[in-house]
């Protein structure tokens, strides 16, 4: 590639090293005065979200498409992003460092321990533009938010029902296949859902994580919570 220290010595300008020593650092300047700016020239042509970089707009270009370049080794799981395959690995190392103060639960990753915790604390930090609703999490809310596209691309087969998740679709599918894949360790009751064995596990645990802030009642379910708060709207 001609550089420009190859045309300033061709002409007989400087010399070679200094010539191609400035053009570097010509580059890097103008790089660092890009990155310090708020120019987004790159454009999502799906969802229209502008970045600054051609090679974030292309990672982003993975969530519109099923292509996953990221593999477990261990399990073979598939993923879109290399920060989501360093997470999913912790899965597969035994050790859980990370302790929740209130109710003792271990976690592998520290993200995954502040998460939970805001269970305990009702923080809401993520916030739909479009009905204002909260949510703990980045990825329920960005689940939410296709709730005002009525964007459903995924079908079943055999009932014909769409969903807006293939992964919606995947636990669907266990109503006409029977698959129940995940069992308590206990009594052996199998379920369809990891959130269904979640909650039946508390029977043989007694937990109770979910606390009503009026009245410090303490409930299994989120819905029971729910129900229960509404006793305080009726006293008000």
């Amino acid at each position: 590639m001609t550089t420009a220290g190859d045309i300033g010595c061709s002409l007989g300008l400087v010399n070679r090293d200094v010539c191609n020593t400035m053009f570097i650092q010509s580059v890097s300047l103008n790089m660092k005065i890009y990155d310090s700016d708020n120019t987004k020239p790159f454009k999502c042509e799906v969802c229209d979200k502008m970045f600054k970089h051609k090679c974030s707009l292309k990672v982003h270009m993975n969530i519109h498409t099923d292509y996953k370049p990221f593999k477990c080794e261990d399990c073979d799981k598939t993923f879109k992003r290399k920060c989501a395959l360093q997470r999913h690995v912790m899965i597969h190392i035994g050790d859980k460092p990370f302790k929740c103060e209130v109710c003792g639960k271990l976690f592998k990753q520290k993200y995954a321990l502040n998460t939970h915790f805001t269970i305990h604390t009702g923080n809401k930090p993520y916030k739909c533009e479009v009905c204002g609703k909260m949510f703990r999490e980045k990825g329920n809310l960005m689940t939410h938010r296709k709730i005002h596209t009525w964007d459903k691309p995924f079908k079943c087969e055999i009932c014909i029902q769409f969903f807006r998740q293939r992964n919606t679709l995947k636990i669907h599918m266990r109503i006409h296949t029977g698959d129940k894949p995940f069992k308590c360790e206990i009594c052996y009751k199998m379920f369809t859902q990891r959130e269904n064995l979640n909650s039946h596990v508390m029977i043989h645990t007694g937990a109770k994580p979910f606390k009503c802030v009026v009245c410090k009642k303490t409930f299994r379910l989120m819905g029971s919570l729910k129900k229960h708060t509404m006793i305080h709207s009726f006293q008000k």
